[in-house]
Formats: structure tokens, sequence, C-alpha cells
């Protein structure tokens, strides 16, 4: 069993207070607040955390999806897009767009693609993410 942990910290109230968040091996450490996760201001949010997550994760369940099939990966990089909407019960993540473009040498289009989604469905973190509502997955082929 694996176990990680970050920890986040929070002063204020919500529109005028701030925080900071930190991963527990010490490789990130951001401040947020809410101008930083409604308004653009320059920090983190916890959207764009579970984005990086997401994208981190697919893109290892990606490639070695890849290389057990036989296809080693040259290159692969992912983006996620985590979209928060305002929902019934307040605000809610409603859609995940992985877009991930990967150099694979001898590998085809349908192939390529039959693995991205299940990469998609496989990978620890879209499995955590499971309720929400949409995660799409664009997959680039490079030649």
């Amino acid at each position: 069993m694996t176990m990680n942990n970050a920890t986040a910290e929070w002063r204020g109230d919500l529109k005028g207070g701030n925080g900071k968040v930190e991963l527990g091996q010490g490789a990130f450490s951001g401040q947020y607040s809410f101008k930083s996760r409604f308004e653009g201001e320059k920090g983190t949010n916890p959207e764009e955390l579970i984005a990086a997550a997401h994208a981190a994760c697919f893109s290892m369940a990606f490639s070695h999806g890849l290389a057990e099939a036989g296809f080693p990966v040259t290159a692969l990089k992912t983006e996620a897009r985590v979209t928060l909407d305002k929902t019934e019960g307040g605000f809610g993540i409603t859609q995940i767009d992985l877009f991930s473009e990967a150099e694979v040498p001898g590998i085809d289009e349908a192939k390529f693609q039959e693995l991205g989604e299940v990469a998609k469905k496989g990978c620890p973190v879209s499995k955590a993410l499971a309720g929400v509502k949409t995660i799409n997955l664009t997959a680039i082929l490079k030649k």
C-alpha cells in the first residue's frame, strides 16, 4: 500500500482569506485564494491541483498500457482541464477534458485510441473522480 499526503492551511473568510497548500514530499508549495480560484488571480486552486494529478496519472497509465502492448512511448504529454460549475447543490466539478499528445512508433490510430480509453478508465485518479459527470479524452498520435 502506498500512502501520500498534502496539507492545506486557510486563514480568514472565504472571499478575503488565503491559504497555502504543500505536497507531502516538498515538491510543490503554493498559495491559493478565492481570487485564484474564481477570478484568475495568481496562485493555485483545488481544481488546478486535481488537473495536475489527473494529467500525471493518465500519462503514466497510458504510457504503461502502450508499452505493455508492445509500443514503447518516445514522448507523451497530457493537459487536463477541470470545469467547475454552479450546480443544484452549490459548485461542482462537472467535466474533465484530457488532451494527450504522444509519439509512439509503430502504432496505428485505432490501437492508440483504444489504449487511450483503457488508460482513461483505469488510471487511479480517473477512478477516484468517477463522480464527475463527463471525462473526455482527445488523444493525438504524432507522426
